[in-house]
């Protein structure tokens, strides 16, 4: 993953670009769980990549999540709090697909 291609996505240090993928995920994400974007969930967790550039120090590269990396640890939770395995549309699988 490339810091661009988050930018890409409407994830940008001066906050979520209108008409971006980005945007739609917001959208999405609020309609799900009634109004607002939760603290750790997809689109937080790529606005927060996209304002900082953090993308290579997360984890998250184009070879799959590294080991001993910030994103290692959240695949690692979300697994277990989700039986053991990570969830289609849950925050590590959409922010690794970005």
């Amino acid at each position: 993953m490339s810091d661009q291609n988050v930018r890409n996505a409407g994830f940008t240090p001066s906050g979520i670009t209108g008409g971006s993928l980005g945007s739609s995920m917001m959208s999405q994400e609020a309609k799900e769980s009634g109004g607002g974007v939760r603290s750790g969930g997809p689109t937080s967790t790529l606005q927060g990549m996209g304002a900082k550039g953090t993308t290579h120090s997360s984890g998250f590269t184009s070879s799959g999540i590294a080991s001993g990396t910030p994103a290692s640890h959240r695949m690692s939770q979300e697994a277990r709090s989700h039986g053991g395995g990570t969830p289609r549309g849950g925050t590590t699988s959409t922010v690794q697909s970005i």
